[in-house]
């Protein structure tokens, strides 16, 4: 079917067909003379087509992603090498969210009223940047986060620090850290250096470019709309109060996430998307 081709591979200097798009090349075609936009769209409808639309996707460069991605999502289902994870051990997931600009308005927003949206000034001055460093305890939905001025080994360090220093994770029986290939926690070297200061926790690596797989990208996203956008602070001071008292705020009711993209629908993805 013509819809289920890329423009590009019929000559049509186009990035994705539209209805009317796609009847100029039905019509052109000797399949039939003439059809309406409407009997395109009732086709499409039925076979749920949309040629139209587009998701972004980050095609796997991981040699070994399967290897390394399915005893992540095992861990998201409780199980550990095939068994369930005994009582006692916690799963997080872990990131930094950088470079988050203090961005002052040079006129104050206006709240929105009837028949007006909010208005937010376009020009800004910049107050600075920071970086908030999280934890997402998987089994609970509780979030433990700090305000850094930059990410690295030792920022990330210090979030290691805060959470391994406290309940329940300070005596549980394992403690497994959901992290991606950044430089803060890089596999060549994060790992022995997390055993070394705190036995009962273990590194789990994502594939690369994997991070659409750490869950602590959810509680980033879910920010990022309700606290972040649009951006207007006072000062830096603003921004790091901000993210701390979101961050509380979203605890008083945290739950965990409904995970449910398991080993066998990677598997599936995967086999269709080769």
């Amino acid at each position: 079917m013509i819809a289920c081709e890329l423009p590009a591979q019929r000559g049509v200097p186009l990035s994705r067909f539209s209805l009317s798009d796609l009847k100029k090349e039905v019509e052109q075609s000797p399949l039939i003379s003439s059809i309406s936009t409407a009997t395109i769209w009732r086709i499409l409808t039925q076979d749920a087509i949309r040629p139209w639309y587009h998701r972004s996707w980050v095609f796997p460069r991981d040699p070994l992603f399967l290897e390394k991605a399915l005893p992540v999502l095992d861990l998201y289902q409780g199980l550990w090498q095939g068994q369930p994870l005994p009582e006692g051990v916690f799963v997080l997931c872990a990131d930094e969210k950088t470079q988050l600009q203090a961005l002052k308005r040079s006129h104050p927003s206006r709240p929105p009223k009837p028949g007006a949206l909010m208005q937010v000034e376009y020009e800004y001055s910049r107050g600075g940047t920071v970086a908030y460093l999280a934890a997402l305890d998987v089994f609970s939905g509780q979030v433990l986060g700090r305000v850094e001025p930059t990410s690295g080994i030792e920022p990330f360090s210090r979030l290691v620090d805060q959470v391994m220093t406290q309940k329940p994770y300070a005596c549980a029986a394992r403690v497994f850290w959901v992290v991606d290939n950044g430089s803060s926690h890089h596999p060549s070297t994060f790992p022995a250096r997390l055993r070394e200061a705190y036995p009962n926790a273990e590194a789990v690596h994502l594939p690369k470019h994997a991070s659409w797989l750490n869950q602590i990208e959810l509680y980033f996203s879910i920010l990022q709309r309700k606290a972040l956008t649009p951006k207007e602070f006072e000062d830096l001071e603003a921004l790091i109060q901000r993210l701390l008292a979101f961050q509380e705020r979203y605890n008083r009711t945290a739950r965990p996430f409904h995970w449910k993209f398991t080993r066998e629908d990677m598997e599936e993805r995967l086999r269709l998307a080769a």
